[in-house]
């Protein structure tokens, strides 16, 4: 996969109107993260499958332990526009993890391509040039760019994607603010976590055996999503857009 078309994934138009429930009913492939309430730093990941969008959901495995922002979670821009009352607004350094339902778009790792290729979703192989864009000001805000290719390095502030570390040996995109609003947040991963006590800046993170098994079963075709909030808010709209019974 090209990094032009990792870009154009992460820059799809948020859905309205019958058109988001739509999205959400098409997916065969539901990850659902819920946590106590809006400071939550923790939260438990669930995985469900289906065989067709009208029949019922199937859970895989058991809850594995996450870790969400050091601030809890704030309601972001995704598939759906949803109103939780005051929950607070997932915004740009704010060290919120956001709370909606997002489209996963791709994967990205440091391996080469080519020892990935049992990974089903678009994959980028990580390298030092490319970096995660977090300037509002920047065109090419809340997008993975390759710095050597671009014409012009219009930002001031971007994340190094090849850490020293092993955060990001493996990662899935989260499609969080599609559209690339301004102030609104970018740059939002599932990835492997520092430990089960330290909060991320904005991203779920968790064990990277459990990340892992996940990217092999995630597949484009069945359209994956993650559906992430508090327990309330998640009890409040399962029934309307069809999502998976969750036990946690």
């Amino acid at each position: 996969m090209s990094l032009l078309m990792l870009m154009l994934m992460c820059s799809w138009p948020i859905a309205t109107g019958w058109a988001e429930t739509s999205a959400v009913s098409s997916s065969r492939q539901c990850i659902v993260v819920v946590a106590e309430n809006w400071t939550s730093t923790t939260g438990v990941l669930r995985s469900f499958e289906r065989r067709a969008s009208k029949e019922g959901w199937k859970e895989l495995g058991s809850g594995i332990p996450v870790v969400l922002g050091k601030k809890g979670l704030g309601l972001g821009r995704g598939l759906v526009r949803l109103n939780f009352g005051a929950a607070p607004i997932k915004k740009e350094g704010d060290d919120k993890a956001p709370a909606g339902i997002f489209r996963l778009t791709s994967a990205f790792g440091y391996a080469p391509a080519r020892s990935a290729s049992w990974v089903k979703l678009p994959y980028l192989a990580l390298t030092k040039k490319i970096e995660g864009v977090d300037d509002p000001k920047s065109r090419y805000y809340n997008k993975l760019v390759d710095r050597s290719r671009v014409a012009k390095v219009d930002w001031s502030s971007a994340e190094k994607m090849r850490r020293d570390d092993v955060l990001y040996k493996w990662g899935v995109v989260v499609d969080h603010n599609p559209a690339a609003i301004a102030g609104a947040g970018s740059c939002i991963f599932l990835h492997i976590w520092k430990s089960p006590s330290a909060p991320t800046a904005g991203c779920t993170a968790m064990p990277e055996k459990d990340l892992v098994r996940l990217i092999r079963w995630l597949d484009p075709a069945r359209r994956p999503i993650l559906v992430q909030m508090t327990r309330p808010a998640y009890r409040a709209i399962r029934a309307k857009y069809g999502l998976p019974p969750n036990h946690s």
